[in-house]
């Protein structure tokens, strides 16, 4: 196990980047969350440092953890996640 402190040394090697939101139920102190609720942005320019072919996930729906200018990146696969997991819970439904 390694442990890291940001993201610019793990983008390079990283094959999947799942983020998610920081969730403010979690936290009892509200200065708390504020501290470290917009810590990390994904943005265009964090994935300048990516590999070409990562992707990126996330279960929507976003709380500016990823800048909707990620949304037309090609390694942005959340909308296709979203929409595969609809089809998996109406199958689902269906048994």
């Amino acid at each position: 196990v390694r442990q890291h402190t940001g993201l610019e040394d793990l983008l390079r090697e990283t094959d999947v980047l799942y983020v998610t939101r920081v969730q403010r139920e979690r936290f009892e102190d509200a200065a708390e969350y504020e501290r470290v609720a917009h810590r990390y942005v994904i943005t265009p320019k964090t994935l300048t440092r990516a590999k070409e072919h990562m992707i990126v996930m996330h279960p929507l729906p976003r709380v500016g953890e990823i800048s909707p200018d990620v949304d037309s990146d090609p390694r942005a696969v959340y909308f296709r996640q979203m929409e595969y997991g609809m089809y998996v819970r109406m199958a689902l439904l269906a048994l």
